[in-house]
């Protein structure tokens, strides 16, 4: 058996040589060019792909942290928001309730301002009564006078005589007792 695998190996070695052959194969060029191209993978790999790769796990690193601080600015902004709108409801409640408090102080003044003007009414209301009894009694004093001397001059008049002063007294509060009542 190790025989038949040889032979086949040999065989096999022939068309190889033969296929090489007719492509024009020279095979200390081709090893010498492999050993060439293996050395030169070999570099690039130490001194151009190592660093290309480190560099690709920095970047990967560095975006999986924005995405973090994504998520962790996401969830700041979100509170945020939240306290925004909590503080607006906060400002619109105060607002309404300073609202209420003006117009309940607003009412309280009107309140306080038409009790001082219904006073300030009657006072004047009351002084123009307290004025129109006085000018009342001028004018029925001076109507009492008037009416005295018309009579007193009337009467003179009527009976021809002068009268005394005494005269004139007496018919004055006759007149001014006739005209109280």
């Amino acid at each position: 058996m190790y025989l038949l695998a040889l032979q086949a190996t040999a065989e096999s070695s022939g068309q190889i040589e033969e296929i090489a052959r007719t492509f024009g194969v020279d095979w200390p060029h081709l090893l010498s060019q492999i050993a060439s191209f293996s050395i030169v993978c070999v570099v690039l790999y130490i001194l151009a792909y190592k660093p290309i790769l480190k560099m690709l796990e920095a970047r990967r690193e560095q975006i999986a942290g924005g995405l973090a601080n994504a998520e962790q600015i996401k969830a700041r902004l979100d509170r945020i928001e939240a306290e925004r709108v909590d503080i607006l409801a906060k400002a619109e409640d105060a607002g309404k309730r300073l609202i209420e408090d003006a117009r309940a102080a607003a009412a309280r003044v009107h309140a306080d301002e038409t009790r001082k003007a219904s006073a300030a009414a009657e006072q004047i209301v009351e002084r123009a009564r307290e004025a129109t009894a006085r000018d009342y009694e001028l004018m029925r004093a001076e109507l009492r006078r008037e009416v005295g001397r018309l009579v007193v001059q009337t009467t003179a008049t009527i009976t021809g005589k002068i009268l005394t002063a005494e005269d004139h007294e007496r018919l004055a509060r006759d007149a001014a007792r006739e005209l109280a009542s």
